[in-house]
């Protein structure tokens, strides 16, 4: 049995603070204030609430941060070393909003790995294909989001149990933005002032069951396929926006058991985090911590012919976000 991946001793993100959800063997988990050097501040203590929450930290995110930024910067304050904490998933969300075909290349591999055997296509046939509609997409706007379960979170060193019928689990890294204030019928051009920061989100699909095979014209069936108990490994941190200079330039990568399977920038979405924010909120109102993932680039199991296993290290960051370590589980059938 592979050693249990540990939570690091030091932290690495951009900017000089981020959020943290952390907790000792014998203490619930609290807020955190987490800086580079491996220290962390219980927020509960520092803001005077003995109940406060990552989210309800967020609820107050235009308030408390400008008090964040003088907490980071003081050397007095009461902190404690990250070393021993257990860091859990950064916040619960009330809401996850998931956005599917969102970058180019991840698309165009997707749908040369699904092609039936007796599709007449040939591999350049059916990548110029799909290259077009992911053109026609982008030119009328059209993003594509769906709803996934709070309950999928798990922690970003948390083991990643894989149910014995899902038979081909695969692993999708994703940024996510985390939003800070109710958002209903935002624009594109205001999008950006409600997202408080952003997170690592790796959103596992089981590619065997996405689309129903009962009944063709019912389409994908996403509760099936992405909504297990810990599918949804998160963070460690969120990092302020000010703290990202543009979320539409950064790298994501995966490696799996070391070998790098997705390095790919966001430069790569067809939408943006803006744009992916304002479409959501279109349609239903974003809550204080309510997740927006952004899609997954091109690099997953299905491209490489390669699924998730019992014993898999799977190690997801993205650019000044920090790091994540997962391993997975694999119930017996």
């Amino acid at each position: 049995m592979p050693v249990k991946p540990a939570a690091p001793s030091a932290a690495s993100f951009a900017g000089p603070f981020a959020l943290g959800t952390l907790s000792t063997h014998d203490q619930a988990p609290f807020p955190g204030l987490v800086v580079p050097e491996g220290r962390v501040l219980d927020l509960r203590t520092a803001l005077g609430d003995p109940a406060l929450t990552a989210r309800g930290v967020l609820e107050r995110w235009a308030e408390v941060l400008p008090r964040l930024r003088e907490l980071a910067a003081d050397a007095d304050a009461d902190w404690q070393p990250l070393d021993g904490l257990r860091v859990h998933a950064p916040v619960e969300p009330r809401q996850i909003f998931q956005s599917g075909a969102n970058y180019r290349q991840h698309v165009i591999d997707l749908e040369v790995a699904h092609r039936s055997p007796d599709d007449p296509r040939t591999v350049e046939e059916a990548r110029a294909e799909i290259a077009e509609i992911m053109d026609r997409r982008a030119a009328e706007d059209l993003p594509y989001v769906f709803t996934g379960l709070p309950s999928a979170i798990t922690g970003p060193y948390d083991d990643v149990a894989l149910p014995a019928w899902a038979a081909k689990p695969d692993w999708e890294l994703e940024l996510a933005a985390v939003i800070a204030k109710p958002a209903h019928r935002v624009s594109v051009e205001e999008a950006l002032e409600y997202v408080a920061g952003y997170t690592i989100a790796n959103d596992l699909t089981d590619r065997a069951t996405v689309f129903r095979r009962d009944m063709p014209a019912i389409g994908t069936d996403w509760l099936r396929s992405k909504n297990a108990p810990g599918f949804t490994p998160l963070g460690p941190w969120i990092v302020p926006a000010e703290s990202i200079a543009d979320p539409g330039d950064l790298r994501v990568t995966l490696k799996l058991n070391g070998e790098t399977m997705q390095d790919e920038s966001t430069k790569d979405m067809l939408f943006g985090v803006a744009r992916l924010v304002s479409y959501a909120s279109q349609t239903a109102q974003l809550l204080p911590g309510d997740l927006v993932l952004t899609g997954s680039p091109a690099g997953n199991g299905m491209h490489w012919g390669r699924l998730l296993r019992d014993g898999d290290v799977m190690d997801g960051s993205v650019t000044g976000l920090g790091a994540q370590r997962t391993r997975c589980v694999g119930e017996s059938r």
